[in-house]
């Protein structure tokens, strides 16, 4: 969508953006549905694909309703997934972004490769995710959801090449290393010397810690054994 009126006070055009997705069954073949809203303008977007989820759609639909924007805009992006406004407001997605993309050490989030595209793009445009409640009458949300509905029953859907052909990956998330953010207030993590303590068959030679909010991080790779432990005289 090409907005004319960006202004050269800096003030970013507003922009409504109304979304909804889902499968008949789930998983199983699913749509998304878009409504963009302007001052000026109204659009309409909508997909599917022949396998995938309720909660990938969610996230589809708002990275489909971003991807219409031709400039950085002010958005509010309404959604009647819990799963999509919670991940993005209360900073899921910000967290496993600083861990790497990580929910725990052996575990990524589900549907990474969708979270890393809707983060990227709101990195463009400034965002804010709303909860509206599905079904109820909000007359932009039932449009979004009769149009995946119809997407969804379309025939020669593609596929949804990030839940089909899942890429391998590590079982174990990679030791932090000195320089990455740390995850509690993503200032930059230095190394400090371990030390052995009295009672414990190994050590660490070394830990990393935050210079601003003193948390610290083992790194397993710096986890040794002491087979005969250090003399204290």
């Amino acid at each position: 969508m090409n907005e004319n009126e960006n202004p050269k006070s800096g003030v970013l055009p507003s922009v409504e953006i109304y979304t909804d997705g889902g499968c008949e069954p789930n998983p199983g073949p699913g749509g998304y549905g878009v409504v963009l809203l302007h001052p000026k303008k109204r659009a309409e977007a909508s997909g599917g694909f022949r396998l995938t989820t309720n909660n990938r759609m969610e996230i589809f639909a708002a990275i489909a309703g971003l991807e219409m924007l031709k400039q950085p805009c002010k958005v509010t992006i309404h959604s009647d997934s819990k799963y999509v406004v919670d991940a993005m407001m209360a900073g899921w997605v910000a967290a496993w972004k600083r861990k790497g993309w990580w929910r725990k050490k052996t575990e990524r989030p589900e549907n990474v490769d969708l979270w890393q595209r809707l983060d990227a793009l709101c990195q463009t445009h400034q965002v804010e995710f709303r909860w509206v409640k599905g079904h109820a009458g909000v007359l932009e949300n039932e449009r979004c959801d009769q149009l995946a509905m119809v997407a969804l029953r379309q025939p020669n859907l593609p596929p949804d090449e990030g839940y089909e052909n899942k890429p391998e990956t590590d079982s174990v998330r990679p030791d932090m290393q000195e320089g990455e953010p740390c995850g509690k207030c993503s200032t930059p993590v230095i190394k400090r010397k371990g030390k052995w303590k009295p009672g414990r068959d190994y050590y660490y030679e070394f830990h990393l810690i935050c210079p601003n909010c003193q948390t610290t991080y083992h790194v397993e790779s710096a986890k040794r054994l002491v087979e005969q432990p250090p003399s204290l005289f």
